[in-house]
């Protein structure tokens, strides 16, 4: 990337990460020459394409694939980049994944009214008025208001998620105040992991949300379904429940006013849960509610009984660093819900819905 001044000043040259994590492996970093003035005489070839329009140039890669980290490290930092353009803007991929163009097709042609360039197979010199370098994550699934770029006005999760809805016209923005609509009972999507942190007695989660005047459904989203489809019918429900993981992620799909209950796996990740959902969910405008199990809820208990440091002493395993923390709360715990225990959180998001 070269930028010609438009008067003298001193030539640098440095180099970016166009991913919003930094260490991520398989990515190449953008050299960017700042030129001493417009006569240099290391000037690039003449322009092949001239756009009239500024560019955002972004990677892909890293830990994209990952339902929550594709809204995490690149949509939601993508929208805010690249919003205040008006669709007037020339999207610039490096380390493109057409696989991941195509899943967000429709995400992206709403921020982009121009096909995506594939930087690295692209050997044209293209010149640009303006050009973004890399995308900026403020925090972990949403954004912070003051950082938006000039230009565009002020941004929230809010703004995100109307612009989801808008981009897969669902029906529902916001919820509807239940005396409208009085026989009908608010609908509860229940998450239902096929791997590890699921369910192990969904049956009796069914009954609990049931008796506390739900209609429950039960959905295992897979990884290749459309996310139009799964936009559509998450945007149904009131309520989404689930253990932590990617599959609350569709909360951005939610009609405004809803509820997300976040079922906490046993080790002490409070603090990282709320930082990945919790602050995000509520940022959306939903709210949000956070159920902790205990020990005796986990099947850790059972595998490796009480006296094993993963259960007896979960601060020694935070110490031990990440990988340990990863592999036993995250990589091999399953959840039985003790639904006496778990009710008054259903009751909290029952009333909640009540008095909208």
């Amino acid at each position: 990337m070269t930028l010609v001044p438009a008067s003298p000043t001193e030539r640098r040259e440095w180099k970016i990460l166009p991913y919003t994590r930094r260490g991520m492996s398989g990515i190449s970093e953008v050299t960017v020459t700042q030129l001493a003035s417009p006569q240099d005489d290391d000037q690039p070839a003449p322009c092949g394409v001239t756009h009239d329009v500024p560019a955002v140039l972004f990677a892909l890669g890293g830990l994209t694939g990952n339902y929550w980290h594709d809204f995490s490290d690149v949509l939601v930092p993508l929208f805010v980049a690249s919003r205040r353009y008006g669709g007037e803007v020339q999207l610039l991929v490096s380390n493109v994944q057409p696989w991941w163009l195509g899943k967000y097709e429709a995400i992206v042609r709403r921020l982009s009214r121009y096909d995506a360039v594939d930087l690295d197979g692209d050997a044209r010199v293209r010149c640009f008025p303006h050009v973004t370098v890399g995308l900026r994550m403020h925090k972990e699934f949403s954004l912070v208001p003051e950082w938006a770029p000039p230009g565009g006005g002020r941004l929230t999760m809010s703004d995100f998620t109307a612009f989801l809805r808008e981009t897969y016209a669902l029906p529902r923005a916001a919820l509807v105040s239940p005396k409208e609509s009085p026989e009908k009972k608010p609908r509860l999507m229940l998450i239902h992991r096929g791997h590890y942190r699921k369910f192990v007695n969904v049956p009796e989660v069914v009954t609990a949300a049931e008796k506390a005047g739900f209609e429950v459904v039960v959905t295992d989203p897979r990884f290749d379904v459309r996310v139009e489809e799964l936009a559509r019918a998450v945007n149904s429900f009131d309520v989404l429940l689930g253990v932590h993981g990617a599959g609350l992620t569709n909360a951005v799909f939610l009609p405004a006013g809803a509820v997300v209950i976040q079922v906490v796996p046993y080790g002490k990740l409070e603090r990282m849960v709320r930082r990945e959902f919790g602050e995000p969910v509520a940022d959306m405008g939903l709210r949000y509610l956070e159920y902790s199990i205990t020990a005796e809820e986990s099947t850790l208990l059972e595998m490796l009984g009480p006296d094993h440091p993963v259960i007896s002493d979960p601060d020694s395993v935070h110490r031990s660093g990440w990988d340990k923390v990863a592999e036993y709360y995250l990589g091999k715990q399953d959840v039985r819900i003790d639904v006496a225990r778990f009710a008054p959180t259903l009751a909290q998001a029952m009333e909640h819905l009540r008095q909208r």
